[in-house]
Formats: C-alpha cells, sequence, structure tokens
C-alpha cells in the first residue's frame, strides 16, 4: 500500500496564499493531480481535511503524540480524512483527481480533534467546499460558507477507513510483514494462525501484538485492509462479483453484506464513482 518506485513527486511549493489564519480559518486549494503522483511525507501547524472532488487518493499518516504508528485511509469522493495540526502524512493519488485541499486553522479544530480521522462527506459539504473556493467572494459571505464548512464537519460521521500499520523502525517486525503479506494478498483467507506460522511466531503472539501495537484484534484489521483493496477496483467500475472474488469472498452475497455494514452503503453505491 505504498507508492510505486514509478510514482512521481508533487512539490511542496508555496502555501503561503493558503495558509490560514484565525481571521481567515478555511482555506481551500485546487488541483487537478495525475494517478501515481504523491507528495512526500510532511506536516504543517494547522489542520487539514483531504477531499477529492473525483478520482481516489491514499492518505498515511503517523501519529500525532510523537508516536510513529501508522495509518492507511483510502478516499473516494463520498468521504474524505481529516489531518490533524502538526500530523506528519502523504498522500499517494491511485486515481487521477480533482484533489480539493481545506486548510483549517488550528484554533478552528473541533475540541477533541487531535488524532486523523475518516469523514463521511454530505451533499452540502460537497456543494460548499467549491462555493468556498470562488474567486472575488464577499467577505460577509465568504465568513457566512466557512461557519456552514466548519459546522458539516462536526457533523459529519466518522468512518473506519483506517489500515493501522505497527512503526516501521519501532514496532515488531514479524506484525509489520504479515500486516503486509495480507495487505499483498488480500484475497488469502489465511486464519492468523496460519500468517503467524509464515513469520515464525505463535498465533497468541501474534494476537497480542494486534492488540498492542494496534489497538485491535486481526479479524477487524483484516476487514479494513480488504475494504481498502475493494474500493478503488469498485471506484474503476470493476463488477461487484470480480471485486468480492479479489477480495477472497466465495459469494457476492457474503462480500456485500460485509460491505454494507461496515461502510453504512452497498458496494454498488460506490461503483464507477471516480467522480463526486
Amino acid at each position: 500500500m505504498r507508492p510505486s518506485r514509478s510514482s512521481r513527486p508533487v512539490p511542496l511549493d508555496d502555501t503561503d496564499p493558503f495558509r490560514p489564519t484565525r481571521a481567515h480559518p478555511v482555506r481551500v486549494r485546487s488541483r487537478s493531480i495525475e494517478a501515481d503522483a504523491h507528495f512526500d511525507p510532511h506536516r504543517h501547524p494547522w489542520a487539514q481535511l483531504a477531499y477529492c472532488a473525483s478520482g481516489i487518493v491514499q492518505v498515511s499518516t503517523a501519529a500525532t503524540d510523537g508516536g510513529s504508528g501508522e495509518v492507511t485511509y483510502i478516499v473516494p469522493p463520498s468521504r474524505a480524512v481529516w489531518i490533524a495540526p502538526g500530523a506528519l502524512h502523504s498522500v499517494h493519488v491511485l486515481e487521477t483527481a480533482e484533489f480539493r485541499t481545506l486548510y483549517i486553522d488550528a484554533s478552528a479544530t473541533p475540541a477533541g480533534w487531535t488524532e486523523c480521522r475518516a469523514l463521511v462527506v454530505s451533499p452540502l459539504l460537497r456543494e460548499l467546499i467549491p462555493a468556498l473556493d470562488e474567486p472575488g467572494l464577499a467577505r460577509a459571505r465568504k465568513a457566512l460558507l466557512t461557519a456552514l464548512v466548519l459546522d458539516e464537519l462536526q457533523a459529519a460521521p466518522a468512518q473506519p477507513l483506517g489500515v493501522p500499520l505497527p512503526p516501521t523502525q519501532t514496532g515488531d517486525k514479524r506484525l509489520r510483514a504479515l500486516c503486509e503479506a495480507v495487505l499483498r494478498a488480500p484475497a488469502q483467507r489465511a486464519t492468523l494462525a496460519q500468517w503467524a506460522a509464515d513469520v515464525g511466531a505463535s498465533e497468541r503472539t501474534m494476537a497480542r501484538l494486534f492488540r498492542d501495537q494496534l489497538g485491535t484484534s486481526y479479524q477487524p484489521w483484516r476487514q479494513q485492509a480488504v475494504l481498502a483493496h475493494a474500493l478503488p477496483l469498485l471506484a474503476r467500475g470493476t463488477p461487484v462479483s470480480e471485486v468480492a472474488a479479489a477480495s477472497g469472498y466465495a459469494s457476492d452475497s457474503a462480500f456485500t453484506a460485509m460491505f454494507k455494514s461496515a461502510m453504512g452503503q452497498p458496494p454498488s453505491r460506490f461503483q464507477g464513482k471516480t467522480s463526486g
């Protein structure tokens, strides 16, 4: 789930015109970015909402508390990722994207939003973002739109799209190897005991490592990995039956039930949706 070697870096160029302030707490930056481009890991003192009007991006974030844990999000147009102030993050474009970045002053950060999270983008928020990006907005209108954007963000339900990974340097190497093996082969429905044997550990040890280092158990973690694999396929228009098979499900109905339980909508709602 990392950028390929041929991935093209996007320069982290002049952000000053988009720097949020207390007087202007929300700034919108719009860019068209081709597939396989990426932004190298970086951080800034303000918050950010990573959203695509079309296309799909992968957002990888690190802990904001000085830790080195990682979480990777696959973001279709119906979702966005809130990046907390100071969080190290990178972006990899999986499908050519109309990328919309909202820079949000730390003073406007909702209370308790100190960690990154995936959010559901409401129809209203989807319309507010381009409205706030219009040139020549009157001051009063900009203030009203800004207030609405911040209100919609606070009301947006969180969506469990993140796939946590153990720290590269300080995490257990066996856990890291197991996670990467699952991500490379999401259709393989091996048990935790089978994966553990492959990395030279016991099932009990790996279960403890999942709990201690990732804060979850193996099955919920694997489900997140499957969703991260399935979303880009669906957005490209791949038939649900093929996505189900590629995700290790013997039937469309079982895959659809899992997907709907996790995402709140059937996979058909995400099919071919690389545009807003």
